[in-house]
Protein backbone atom coordinates (compact mmCIF):
# COMPACT_ATOMS: atom_id res chain seq x y z
CA UNK A 1 0.00 0.00 0.00
CA UNK A 2 1.18 3.49 -1.19
CA UNK A 3 1.92 6.15 1.44
CA UNK A 4 -0.68 8.39 -0.01
CA UNK A 5 -3.33 5.63 0.20
CA UNK A 6 -2.24 5.01 3.62
CA UNK A 7 -2.82 8.66 4.63
CA UNK A 8 -6.21 8.56 2.89
CA UNK A 9 -7.49 5.46 4.72
CA UNK A 10 -6.25 6.58 8.04
CA UNK A 11 -8.85 8.78 9.52
CA UNK A 12 -11.16 5.77 8.27
CA UNK A 13 -9.67 3.52 10.05
CA UNK A 14 -8.77 5.61 13.36
CA UNK A 15 -12.83 6.64 13.27
CA UNK A 16 -13.85 2.86 12.82
CA UNK A 17 -11.84 1.34 16.08
CA UNK A 18 -13.12 4.90 18.12
CA UNK A 19 -16.79 4.35 17.09
CA UNK A 20 -18.66 3.81 20.01
CA UNK A 21 -22.49 2.86 20.17
CA UNK A 22 -24.97 6.03 20.87
CA UNK A 23 -26.68 5.32 24.11
CA UNK A 24 -30.43 6.33 23.78
CA UNK A 25 -33.04 5.78 26.44
CA UNK A 26 -35.38 4.57 23.87
CA UNK A 27 -35.51 3.17 20.62
CA UNK A 28 -38.57 2.28 18.70
CA UNK A 29 -38.76 0.28 15.40
CA UNK A 30 -41.64 -1.14 13.39
CA UNK A 31 -42.52 -3.14 10.39
CA UNK A 32 -39.24 -4.84 10.11
CA UNK A 33 -41.24 -7.66 8.22
CA UNK A 34 -38.61 -10.24 8.34
CA UNK A 35 -39.08 -13.27 6.41
CA UNK A 36 -40.28 -11.68 3.43
CA UNK A 37 -38.31 -10.12 0.16
CA UNK A 38 -38.61 -6.61 1.20
CA UNK A 39 -37.17 -6.49 4.51
CA UNK A 40 -33.90 -4.71 4.27
CA UNK A 41 -32.22 -6.99 7.44
CA UNK A 42 -28.76 -6.25 6.60
CA UNK A 43 -28.97 -2.37 7.42
CA UNK A 44 -31.63 -2.58 10.49
CA UNK A 45 -28.51 -5.19 12.09
CA UNK A 46 -26.05 -2.39 11.25
CA UNK A 47 -28.60 0.01 12.76
CA UNK A 48 -29.00 -1.96 16.40
CA UNK A 49 -25.00 -2.62 16.09
CA UNK A 50 -24.96 1.56 16.34
CA UNK A 51 -27.30 1.70 19.51
CA UNK A 52 -27.09 1.19 23.12
CA UNK A 53 -30.67 1.56 24.42
CA UNK A 54 -31.82 0.98 27.89
CA UNK A 55 -35.38 0.13 26.37
CA UNK A 56 -35.86 -1.31 22.50
CA UNK A 57 -39.61 -1.42 21.58
CA UNK A 58 -40.69 -3.64 19.10
CA UNK A 59 -43.50 -1.70 17.37
CA UNK A 60 -45.51 -4.74 15.39
CA UNK A 61 -45.05 -6.68 12.20
CA UNK A 62 -41.55 -7.44 13.37
CA UNK A 63 -41.52 -11.17 12.15
CA UNK A 64 -44.08 -11.40 9.09
CA UNK A 65 -46.09 -14.67 10.25
CA UNK A 66 -48.66 -13.86 7.39
CA UNK A 67 -46.34 -14.19 4.62
CA UNK A 68 -43.58 -16.59 6.09
CA UNK A 69 -42.66 -18.69 3.66
CA UNK A 70 -40.01 -21.70 4.73
CA UNK A 71 -38.27 -21.85 1.96
CA UNK A 72 -37.24 -17.72 2.37
CA UNK A 73 -35.60 -16.91 5.77
CA UNK A 74 -31.98 -15.56 5.41
CA UNK A 75 -29.24 -15.45 7.42
CA UNK A 76 -29.08 -11.92 7.78
CA UNK A 77 -32.71 -12.08 9.17
CA UNK A 78 -31.74 -14.61 11.77
CA UNK A 79 -28.90 -12.28 12.53
CA UNK A 80 -31.48 -9.69 13.78
CA UNK A 81 -33.52 -12.11 15.58
CA UNK A 82 -29.64 -13.28 17.26
CA UNK A 83 -28.97 -9.53 17.58
CA UNK A 84 -32.21 -8.22 19.83
CA UNK A 85 -31.90 -11.69 22.04
CA UNK A 86 -28.23 -10.51 22.89
CA UNK A 87 -29.15 -7.16 23.06
CA UNK A 88 -31.75 -8.41 25.71
CA UNK A 89 -29.06 -10.40 27.57
CA UNK A 90 -27.06 -7.32 28.07
CA UNK A 91 -29.20 -5.13 29.98
CA UNK A 92 -31.75 -4.09 27.03
CA UNK A 93 -35.04 -4.34 28.02
CA UNK A 94 -36.90 -5.68 24.95
CA UNK A 95 -41.06 -4.87 24.69
CA UNK A 96 -42.42 -6.44 21.49
CA UNK A 97 -46.10 -4.45 20.68
CA UNK A 98 -48.26 -7.53 18.45
CA UNK A 99 -49.47 -5.86 14.93
CA UNK A 100 -51.57 -7.80 12.60
CA UNK A 101 -48.59 -9.74 10.23
CA UNK A 102 -47.33 -11.13 13.86
CA UNK A 103 -51.12 -11.22 15.39
CA UNK A 104 -50.54 -15.09 16.11
CA UNK A 105 -47.99 -13.57 19.13
CA UNK A 106 -51.34 -11.92 20.62
CA UNK A 107 -52.45 -15.18 22.27
CA UNK A 108 -48.83 -14.76 24.17
CA UNK A 109 -49.78 -11.08 25.43
CA UNK A 110 -48.11 -10.58 28.86
CA UNK A 111 -45.81 -13.32 28.65
CA UNK A 112 -42.28 -12.20 29.93
CA UNK A 113 -39.24 -13.99 29.09
CA UNK A 114 -36.19 -12.45 30.97
CA UNK A 115 -35.70 -9.05 29.51
CA UNK A 116 -38.15 -9.83 26.91
CA UNK A 117 -42.18 -8.84 26.98
CA UNK A 118 -44.97 -9.37 25.02
CA UNK A 119 -47.46 -7.15 25.01
CA UNK A 120 -50.80 -5.63 22.85
CA UNK A 121 -50.02 -2.20 23.77
CA UNK A 122 -47.59 -0.35 25.86
CA UNK A 123 -48.42 2.99 28.54
CA UNK A 124 -45.14 4.82 29.84
CA UNK A 125 -44.61 8.05 31.64
CA UNK A 126 -41.70 9.53 30.30
CA UNK A 127 -40.53 12.64 32.33
CA UNK A 128 -44.07 13.29 33.44
CA UNK A 129 -45.75 12.66 29.91
CA UNK A 130 -47.45 10.08 29.41
CA UNK A 131 -46.96 7.72 26.02
CA UNK A 132 -49.32 5.26 24.18
CA UNK A 133 -47.70 2.74 22.52
CA UNK A 134 -49.44 0.53 20.14
CA UNK A 135 -49.36 -0.76 16.03
CA UNK A 136 -52.04 0.73 14.92
CA UNK A 137 -53.96 -1.74 13.18
CA UNK A 138 -56.68 -1.33 15.28
CA UNK A 139 -58.07 1.83 13.00
CA UNK A 140 -57.99 -0.36 9.69
CA UNK A 141 -61.10 -1.48 8.47
CA UNK A 142 -59.69 -3.31 5.93
CA UNK A 143 -58.16 -5.62 8.97
CA UNK A 144 -60.88 -5.48 11.33
CA UNK A 145 -63.73 -6.57 8.62
CA UNK A 146 -61.94 -8.49 5.57
CA UNK A 147 -58.72 -9.85 6.96
CA UNK A 148 -58.25 -11.88 3.73
CA UNK A 149 -58.11 -8.73 1.80
CA UNK A 150 -55.55 -7.25 3.70
CA UNK A 151 -53.57 -10.35 3.53
CA UNK A 152 -53.88 -10.31 0.28
CA UNK A 153 -52.80 -7.01 -0.74
CA UNK A 154 -49.32 -8.09 1.86
CA UNK A 155 -48.39 -10.34 -0.74
CA UNK A 156 -49.12 -7.42 -3.39
CA UNK A 157 -47.00 -5.14 -1.49
CA UNK A 158 -44.12 -7.21 -0.87
CA UNK A 159 -44.01 -8.10 -4.79
CA UNK A 160 -44.43 -4.45 -5.78
CA UNK A 161 -41.18 -3.96 -2.78
CA UNK A 162 -39.29 -7.08 -5.08
CA UNK A 163 -39.78 -5.75 -8.43
CA UNK A 164 -38.87 -2.17 -7.13
CA UNK A 165 -35.68 -3.28 -6.16
CA UNK A 166 -34.60 -5.01 -8.84
CA UNK A 167 -35.47 -2.20 -10.93
CA UNK A 168 -33.32 0.03 -8.94
CA UNK A 169 -30.43 -2.19 -9.05
CA UNK A 170 -31.07 -1.23 -13.22
CA UNK A 171 -30.80 2.60 -12.16
CA UNK A 172 -27.99 2.23 -9.93
CA UNK A 173 -25.93 0.25 -12.10
CA UNK A 174 -26.60 3.24 -14.84
CA UNK A 175 -25.89 5.98 -12.70
CA UNK A 176 -29.61 7.02 -12.55
CA UNK A 177 -31.21 8.18 -8.74
CA UNK A 178 -33.45 5.46 -7.30
CA UNK A 179 -36.85 4.70 -7.64
CA UNK A 180 -40.27 4.41 -4.76
CA UNK A 181 -43.07 3.07 -7.03
CA UNK A 182 -45.05 2.30 -3.58
CA UNK A 183 -43.96 6.32 -2.46
CA UNK A 184 -45.34 7.26 -6.14
CA UNK A 185 -48.70 4.60 -5.44
CA UNK A 186 -49.62 6.70 -2.35
CA UNK A 187 -48.94 10.50 -3.29
CA UNK A 188 -50.64 9.99 -6.17
CA UNK A 189 -53.78 8.24 -4.99
CA UNK A 190 -56.05 9.99 -3.28
CA UNK A 191 -57.59 7.14 -1.15
CA UNK A 192 -54.12 6.61 0.01
CA UNK A 193 -53.30 9.95 1.03
CA UNK A 194 -56.64 9.84 2.93
CA UNK A 195 -55.89 6.54 4.56
CA UNK A 196 -52.82 8.30 5.65
CA UNK A 197 -54.39 11.77 7.19
CA UNK A 198 -57.25 9.50 8.81
CA UNK A 199 -54.94 7.36 10.86
CA UNK A 200 -53.20 10.02 12.23
CA UNK A 201 -56.31 12.08 13.08
CA UNK A 202 -57.68 8.80 14.75
CA UNK A 203 -54.30 8.04 17.05
CA UNK A 204 -54.18 11.60 17.83
CA UNK A 205 -57.55 12.59 18.39
CA UNK A 206 -58.09 9.41 21.19
CA UNK A 207 -54.33 10.16 22.08
CA UNK A 208 -55.27 13.63 22.99
CA UNK A 209 -59.07 12.34 24.62
CA UNK A 210 -57.57 10.14 27.11
CA UNK A 211 -54.89 12.77 28.39
CA UNK A 212 -51.57 11.04 25.96
CA UNK A 213 -49.36 13.54 25.77
CA UNK A 214 -47.09 11.04 23.18
CA UNK A 215 -49.09 8.53 20.42
CA UNK A 216 -46.42 5.75 19.21
CA UNK A 217 -47.45 3.84 16.32
CA UNK A 218 -46.13 1.85 13.44
CA UNK A 219 -48.17 -0.21 10.79
CA UNK A 220 -48.75 2.13 7.72
CA UNK A 221 -45.10 2.29 7.05
CA UNK A 222 -45.09 6.59 7.17
CA UNK A 223 -42.39 7.69 9.39
CA UNK A 224 -43.62 10.88 11.17
CA UNK A 225 -42.89 13.15 13.99
CA UNK A 226 -45.88 15.80 13.68
CA UNK A 227 -47.55 18.01 16.38
CA UNK A 228 -51.26 17.93 16.59
CA UNK A 229 -54.19 19.90 17.70
CA UNK A 230 -57.98 20.03 18.43
CA UNK A 231 -60.25 21.86 20.15
CA UNK A 232 -59.94 19.69 23.43
CA UNK A 233 -55.89 19.83 23.29
CA UNK A 234 -52.86 18.87 21.93
CA UNK A 235 -50.29 15.94 21.96
CA UNK A 236 -47.37 14.76 19.43
CA UNK A 237 -47.95 11.58 17.21
CA UNK A 238 -45.07 9.98 16.78
CA UNK A 239 -44.40 6.68 13.88
CA UNK A 240 -41.55 4.83 13.36
CA UNK A 241 -41.85 3.65 9.53
CA UNK A 242 -40.34 1.07 8.66
CA UNK A 243 -37.30 -1.15 7.70
CA UNK A 244 -38.87 -2.10 4.09
CA UNK A 245 -38.95 1.63 2.16
CA UNK A 246 -38.09 4.19 4.59
CA UNK A 247 -35.96 2.71 7.04
CA UNK A 248 -36.23 4.58 10.42
CA UNK A 249 -36.55 4.28 13.60
CA UNK A 250 -37.47 6.93 16.68
CA UNK A 251 -35.53 7.28 19.63
CA UNK A 252 -36.16 9.00 22.81
CA UNK A 253 -33.30 10.63 24.73
CA UNK A 254 -32.52 13.28 27.21
CA UNK A 255 -36.12 14.45 26.90
CA UNK A 256 -36.69 14.24 23.25
CA UNK A 257 -37.81 12.51 20.55
CA UNK A 258 -35.62 12.22 17.26
CA UNK A 259 -36.83 10.32 13.78
CA UNK A 260 -33.97 8.21 12.74
CA UNK A 261 -33.31 7.89 9.00
CA UNK A 262 -31.01 5.10 8.02
CA UNK A 263 -29.93 6.66 4.71
CA UNK A 264 -29.40 10.25 6.04
CA UNK A 265 -26.78 8.42 8.51
CA UNK A 266 -22.81 8.82 7.65
CA UNK A 267 -21.80 6.50 10.73
CA UNK A 268 -22.99 3.26 9.58
CA UNK A 269 -21.57 2.18 7.49
CA UNK A 270 -18.38 1.52 10.30
CA UNK A 271 -20.89 -0.62 12.16
CA UNK A 272 -20.37 -4.59 12.65
CA UNK A 273 -20.91 -6.67 14.53
CA UNK A 274 -17.77 -9.26 14.13
CA UNK A 275 -19.40 -11.81 16.30
CA UNK A 276 -22.34 -11.87 14.47
CA UNK A 277 -20.37 -11.57 11.02
CA UNK A 278 -18.64 -14.70 11.19
CA UNK A 279 -21.73 -16.78 11.86
CA UNK A 280 -23.25 -19.02 10.10
CA UNK A 281 -26.70 -20.11 9.22
CA UNK A 282 -26.70 -23.05 11.72
CA UNK A 283 -24.92 -21.68 13.76
CA UNK A 284 -27.13 -18.62 14.14
CA UNK A 285 -30.36 -21.48 14.99
CA UNK A 286 -28.72 -23.08 17.26
CA UNK A 287 -27.28 -19.47 19.14
CA UNK A 288 -31.23 -18.14 18.86
CA UNK A 289 -32.24 -21.83 20.28
CA UNK A 290 -29.97 -21.80 23.57
CA UNK A 291 -29.75 -18.02 24.43
CA UNK A 292 -33.78 -18.25 24.04
CA UNK A 293 -33.89 -21.36 26.49
CA UNK A 294 -31.63 -19.27 28.83
CA UNK A 295 -33.81 -16.07 29.07
CA UNK A 296 -36.62 -18.27 29.68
Amino acid sequence: MSLNILITLLPFICFKISLKKRKVDIAVISDVHLGTYGCHAQELLSYLNSIQPEKLILNGDIIDIWQFRKRYFPKSHLKVIKKIIDLSTKGTEIVYITGNHDEMLRKFSEVRMGNIAIVDKLILNLDGKKAWFFHGDVFDASIQHAKWIAKLGGWGYDLLIYFNRMINRVLTATGREKYSLSHKIKKSVKKAVKFINDFEKAASDLAIENGYKYVICGHIHQPQLLRKVNRHGTCLYLNSGDWVENLTALEYHNKKWKLYHYQQDKLIPFVVDEELKSMNYKDLLAAITITGTRSI
